[in-house]
């Protein structure tokens, strides 16, 4: 069976280490991330950023590869304090915006790994 040219072929652990290079390089300097692997799904990954500042906020994300180059990115979670919250007001939907713009920056910028 040939695999579709555009596949994703990349170990998930390499894919999941050279995100966590790269991702606070797009994001602001304060804010904190940690990516994982996903371990149901290998074009997956797992991303948590934590919100710089006194909000607290966590956010978890999932970062799942449509091909080599594309990456579709759905918040998962929103918590403070370990608690969830309603991600619905202006300053959470805002915060969201801008990680998903970042996740976008990141998955650009790790194309030549990706797209080999």
């Amino acid at each position: 069976m040939m695999a579709k040219s555009d596949e994703l072929r990349i170990d998930p652990q390499q894919l999941a280490d050279a995100w966590q290079r790269t991702l606070p390089r797009t994001m602001n300097v304060s804010d904190r991330c940690v990516v994982l692997r996903d371990e149901a799904d290998e074009k997956a990954l797992r991303v948590t950023i934590h919100s710089a500042g006194h909000t607290g906020y966590e956010f978890d994300f999932k970062v799942t590869y449509v091909d080599s180059r594309e990456v579709k990115v759905e918040l998962i979670d929103v918590e403070k304090d370990n608690v969830t919250v309603d991600e619905r007001t202006d300053i959470i939907q805002q915060l969201i915006d801008d990680y998903k713009r970042h996740l976008h920056e990141c998955a650009q910028a790790l194309q030549q790994l990706t797209h080999a």
